[in-house]
């Protein structure tokens, strides 16, 4: 009955593990999506859907390769 149990908890820890892990790769692959078609090149967190400004340093917003390269 101990064996049971024990390895019944192991298998248990070890699938929430990975279950874990699994939804934190979800997560990083959405935040690496991009978010606008022009971005700043030295704030890349700045985006936009139209050409324009950078908000922190002024810079023009450079349009995003979507190519897929």
């Amino acid at each position: 009955m101990k064996k049971t149990f024990i390895i019944l908890s192991f298998a248990g820890l070890l699938l929430g593990t990975a279950a874990c892990n699994n939804s934190a790769k979800k997560d990083n692959k959405e935040a690496a999506k991009p978010k606008g078609k022009y971005y700043c090149t030295m704030h890349p967190e700045v985006t936009s859907d139209k050409p324009g400004t950078c908000s922190k340093c002024g810079m023009d917003l450079t349009e995003r390769d979507t190519t897929g390269k």
